[in-house]
């Protein structure tokens, strides 16, 4: 069995970010926006401004009240779209309640989305026009990538569907030739499914949703979820012994998938510098 080390491949992804920014003739730059205090997104904001000094990009921190207003967002939101110094721009997700994720999200420049949720980066990915992809599902696929795991021919099962990393991890499978299965909360005979997959990827949530034996021997196993067992350590939605037992390949939570969606979102920004550059 081969851990899945995004730990290693994300520093790799970032040390080429690096080299490729230092050769544009501005720094790419990218404004992350946290709304409220959630101490999960607080967490996460300050690895990515880690992650762009470590890659030489320049950013900006706009840490707002949790009483911040639609429309005070949505004008910070149009002000950064202006800026030329700034070539990405990320609303930390959850949102508080009051909020409309949605139109906070539309508003983004979609040359700007480095986050890949705008509905013109999502269309493009549907009807696979090159764009931003979504910085989970991309990492995912890298990681496949780097271990040779070819998805053309391979039956493929996809757990969960959201707009983040579900339905966009199911059609970049399906881009690179996989027969893709879509399951979810709905799904009967789950246990079934995901036994037929060559390729697992698990994105629902639910802490020991996916047993060893709903794996079949020999696959690669991917997990994305991030949950917390009774003693508040990280774990994923795969019982990771059992289903390691059975696997050919398997991520570990933490350590797989999530160092890897922060290093997409560097190449994201690059690739955003590169295109205005390009374009002026």
């Amino acid at each position: 069995m081969i851990l899945l080390d995004g730990k290693a491949l994300a520093a790799k992804v970032k040390e080429e970010v690096r080299a490729q920014a230092a050769l544009l003739p501005r720094k790419p730059g990218l404004a992350v926006i946290l709304v409220g205090n959630d101490p999960a997104s607080r967490v996460y904001v300050t690895s990515k401004r880690k992650d762009c000094e470590a890659c030489g990009i320049y950013s900006e921190e706009y840490a707002l009240l949790e009483s911040t207003t639609q429309e005070e967002l949505l004008e910070l939101v149009a002000e950064l779209n202006g800026r030329p110094d700034l070539d990405g721009i990320l609303v930390q997700l959850p949102l508080p309640r009051h909020l409309d994720e949605s139109a906070v999200l539309e508003a983004i420049a979609p040359e700007k989305d480095v986050d890949g949720f705008h509905p013109v980066s999502a269309g493009n990915l549907l009807i696979g026009r090159p764009g931003f992809l979504p910085c989970t599902p991309a990492g995912v696929m890298a990681m496949l990538d780097e271990y040779g795991i070819d998805p053309a021919g391979k039956r493929a099962v996809v757990v969960g569907r959201s707009n983040i990393v579900g339905k966009p991890m199911a059609l970049l499978l399906l881009r690179r030739d996989a027969t893709v299965t879509l399951c979810h909360s709905k799904t009967p005979e789950l246990g079934e499914l995901c036994r037929q997959a060559d390729i697992l990827v698990s994105a629902a949530g639910r802490r020991g949703l996916i047993t060893g034996d709903m794996v079949k021997e020999g696959a690669a196993v991917v997990d994305v979820a991030m949950n917390r067992d009774e003693a508040g350590k990280l774990c994923g939605d795969v019982v990771f012994a059992e289903a390691a037992a059975r696997a050919a390949w398997i991520t570990p939570v933490p350590g797989g998938v999530g160092p890897m969606t922060r290093a997409m979102l560097m190449k994201n920004t690059l690739l955003a510098a590169q295109n205005r550059q390009k374009a002026h």
